[in-house]
């Protein structure tokens, strides 16, 4: 699967060792004066798959919507390849970082499958061949091919959340920010969901309660509590921290019936 059609240099710019993303200070409170993020910073390299994982509250939903300029932090910065978040250059994020909502009806609103599929191209302005054949290609890429012509409210959950990535991938986004992917699947469709994200060749950035997923397909974990960064590093260790994690509301990886990582 190509995903840098949309992005021009971006090869380039991860050949030159530029993070894919950093986060510096990173701060962010609601209307009501709620601090939801207070000072998160960390860097990720192109073509890594980091998990964010905390308690209900702990700002990974928040800190996910920071990262293309849906919500606007009230200090720090945000940078994806070398690029530094504004008003200005947000078009220009929102093509390199693309955000999967928890529920895939939030992104899902065409007439069918392949419409929902061909927007964002579609809107970048590229010629309509280009767009099929992107279209075609993310489908394919998420074992939708032959889906163009369904509805997509009349697909199943995990349906809606592969077709929900295909949009994203339409667009050659080369980051992939996704919120709870897994919440409410079956058992099968959490399992191709997880193989799906295992074999995309982008940057991964999971917000996600399913620690067997994280041992999976990321290999690093950000623990986040109460607005802050509390632990960074790998997920084997982690998520096998019965101390730490408990302390942050959280279970030992052992505890959910999954073998050590």
């Amino acid at each position: 699967m190509k995903t840098n059609g949309a992005t021009p240099g971006i090869e380039r710019l991860a050949a030159s060792g530029m993070a894919a993303l950093e986060v510096d200070d990173l701060r962010f409170a609601y209307p009501d004066g709620t601090p939801s993020l207070r000072g998160v910073s960390f860097r990720v390299a192109p073509g890594e798959k980091v998990a964010l994982v905390g308690p209900n509250g702990a700002g990974k939903s928040t800190l996910l919507l920071n990262l293309n300029g849906i919500l606007r932090a009230h200090g720090g910065t945000v940078r994806v390849f070398g690029e530094e978040l504004s008003e200005r250059s947000a078009p220009l994020i929102r093509a390199r970082v693309g955000l999967l909502f928890s529920n895939p009806d939030d992104q899902l609103f065409s007439a069918t499958v392949l419409e929902d599929v061909a927007y964002g191209p579609l809107h970048m302005g590229l010629p309509e061949d280009e767009v099929l054949a992107r279209s075609r290609e993310a489908l394919r890429a998420v074992g939708m091919a032959g889906f163009e012509d369904r509805v997509p409210h009349r697909l199943s959950l995990g349906q809606k959340r592969r077709v929900a990535i295909a949009t994203v991938l339409s667009m050659g986004t080369p980051i992939l920010a996704l919120d709870e992917p897994t919440a409410s699947l079956d058992p099968r469709s959490r399992r191709e969901l997880i193989e799906l994200l295992d074999r995309l060749p982008l940057t991964i950035l999971v917000a996600t309660h399913d620690l067997g997923m994280v041992s999976d397909v990321l290999p690093r974990t950000i623990l986040m509590d109460a607005g802050l960064a509390i632990a960074d590093g790998q997920s084997r260790l982690i998520l096998n921290d019965a101390v730490t994690l408990g302390a942050h509301g959280l279970e030992p990886l052992s505890a959910h019936g999954h073998p050590h990582a």
